[in-house]
């Protein structure tokens, strides 16, 4: 017998991004080459702050040393698909000297369709 099931998945992604400021944590803080804090330091904070919620990331990239993400983000999507949507809308404003942070929040759409009979 032949499943005539059709299956699909979807994920819409609302990002908002803002200049870093205090209390600093929202899912995602991005950290420039050149910031007055650097990496390990945002690691330690998160720490103390919300001990084995985010994850640093390094990353490749001219402007870019690491991102802070929540680890909850990381367990709904894909971190490589995650990553690239965040540094293609954060290359564009950041600066090297600086850390944004962002507020993700992820909306998982399901459609099904199934034969009757």
């Amino acid at each position: 017998m032949e499943d005539k099931s059709m299956y699909s998945r979807k994920a819409t992604l609302s990002l908002k991004i803002s200049e870093f400021e205090v209390p600093p944590m929202q899912d995602l803080l991005i950290i420039g080459k050149k910031a007055p804090i650097g990496p390990e330091a945002v690691r330690r904070m998160s720490e103390a702050l919300s001990p084995g919620q985010f994850t640093l990331l390094k990353i490749d990239h001219p402007k870019i040393e690491a991102i802070l993400v929540r680890n909850s983000l990381l367990q709904m999507l894909d971190q490589t698909l995650l990553m690239k949507i965040v540094m293609e809308e954060a290359e564009r404003l950041i600066l090297d000297t600086t850390v944004l942070r962002s507020e993700l929040k992820i909306a998982v759409s399901v459609q099904r369709e199934v034969e009757l009979g």
